[in-house]
């Protein structure tokens, strides 16, 4: 890693001296003559050490621009530059977050040892922060579970769209996980520390909906007795997501387009233009072209919200992702309900796999709560199951001769379970409770991979 130093003096010499003889150890070097240009440079960033004289001439000291690295770029060293006595100075410095001192004449050596020192922390620092930010990013887009193809193509575009201020449309069926969708896009992006404000707009009246978004000021209807701040003035800085937005009415409809060109509003009964800074996500289960077409909503709102597209898929086109679904619920309700359940046998597992889940992944957490709770074993069978799932785990029987050997005995079963399964090798392999390497393995062995 190739740092950069600053160098802030008056004294030319010193400056340009000292820039020579580190730009010779192999540091990219930045200098300054006062206080002024140095807190410029440092304002551009790129800085990880700053060498500053104490005294210098000018409208900013030396210990100002110590001030405000400490202040406002913590974990940038600090060395200070002192003449002989203004050692009182330069202890003074050091309580204010300098790294160290030393006083002029400079010792060279002295000084390239310090800096040696200081860097070398900092580079533990920014390692340290980076390794944070990595499991930060994992913890965060661990929100998302799947590994199925179709969810790591949702997880690309969730990533792409983190960080932008383009607003978001994301669609699919009821049950999908939308909600879950927004909150990875908010959680990835630089507004994470802000509010993530969600509205479900299917769940309130017109007048109710308006109000909630943009706010009401004191007498605006009956009932409001006081001034109510909006969705939107909660999210400031944050982002806000509308959820169902295929309901919302043409005048709402009206109002928030103007938001999102325009980035103010007034509350009802209001007067008072107020402007935000907020990123818009949007979900729906609906067509909204349909809805365009039918002249149920505006298209130049559709066109504001359609930045980009992500359409999540209906559980039963990701079925691989049941297994890494069912361990995240069962672990939570284990946890909720004091149960210590290792997981579900094979017949439960089958059925689990066949029910087509028209629910999504809503009705597989319900199923698995409720089966955590009727469950009188370590393990959840299929009568712990909901009737609607455990009617579909029927399993086809499978006619094995007497006198079959052993080996040949399991050959039938692995190609009756694959053949059941349309030929999926991972849900087979889950079903028969074996490694996919094990059936993989075999299936090469019988010439039948």
């Amino acid at each position: 890693m190739k740092f950069t130093i600053l160098i802030i003096d008056d004294e030319k010499n010193i400056r340009e001296g000292l820039a020579a003889d580190f730009e010779m150890d192999g540091y990219n070097v930045k200098i300054a003559a006062n206080g002024n240009e140095g807190l410029s440079l440092l304002e551009k960033g790129d800085i990880d050490l700053v060498i500053t004289d104490l005294r210098m001439p000018g409208s900013i000291s030396g210990e100002q621009v110590l001030r405000e690295v400490t202040t406002k770029m913590p974990g940038i060293p600090v060395i200070v530059l002192t003449g002989h006595g203004s050692i009182d100075a330069a202890v003074k410095a050091m309580q204010d977050g300098a790294y160290d001192f030393l006083t002029k004449p400079l010792n060279l050596t002295q000084l390239e040892v310090i800096v040696k020192r200081a860097l070398e922390g900092r580079e533990l620092s920014l390692k340290h922060r980076e390794l944070l930010k990595q499991v930060s990013v994992q913890k965060k887009e661990s929100s998302i579970i799947g590994k199925s193809a179709a969810m790591q193509r949702v997880m690309t575009l969730v990533k792409k769209v983190a960080d932008a201020r383009i607003s978001v449309l994301i669609t699919g069926e009821t049950g999908v996980g939308k909600e879950v969708v927004a909150n990875a896009i908010h959680n990835l992006s630089s507004r994470s520390d802000k509010p993530f404000v969600p509205v479900v707009c299917s769940s309130l009246s017109e007048t109710l909906l308006e109000s909630e978004l943009f706010g009401h000021e004191k007498g605006a209807f009956t009932n409001a007795d006081s001034l109510h701040k909006g969705k939107f003035e909660l999210a400031h800085g944050g982002t806000i997501f509308l959820d169902e937005i295929g309901e919302i009415n043409q005048s709402v409809q009206v109002k928030l387009l103007r938001v999102l060109q325009e980035k103010k509003f007034e509350r009802v009964g209001g007067e008072e233009s107020i402007e935000v800074d907020v990123r818009i996500l949007a979900a729906t289960n609906k067509n909204l072209e349909e809805e365009v077409k039918a002249g149920r909503f505006r298209e130049d709102l559709y066109f504001r919200l359609n930045g980009i597209h992500i359409e999540v898929p209906p559980l039963r086109e990701r079925k691989d992702d049941i297994p890494l679904l069912l361990n995240s619920f069962l672990e939570r309700y284990n946890e909720e309900n004091g149960k210590n359940i290792r997981g579900f046998d094979n017949q439960a597992r089958n059925a689990l796999y066949k029910y087509d889940w028209p629910g999504n992944i809503r009705e597989l957490q319900h199923c698995v709560e409720s089966s955590v709770v009727m469950a009188g074993s370590d393990e959840i069978t299929l009568e712990d199951l909901p009737p609607s799932v455990s009617r579909s785990g029927k399993v086809e029987t499978i006619s094995i001769p007497v006198g079959t050997t052993l080996e040949e005995a399991e050959k039938i079963i692995i190609q009756e379970t694959l053949a059941a399964n349309k030929g999926n090798k991972s849900k087979t392999a889950d079903v028969l409770g074996i490694g996919r390497k094990t059936l993989h393995r075999k299936l090469d062995e019988w010439g039948e991979e």
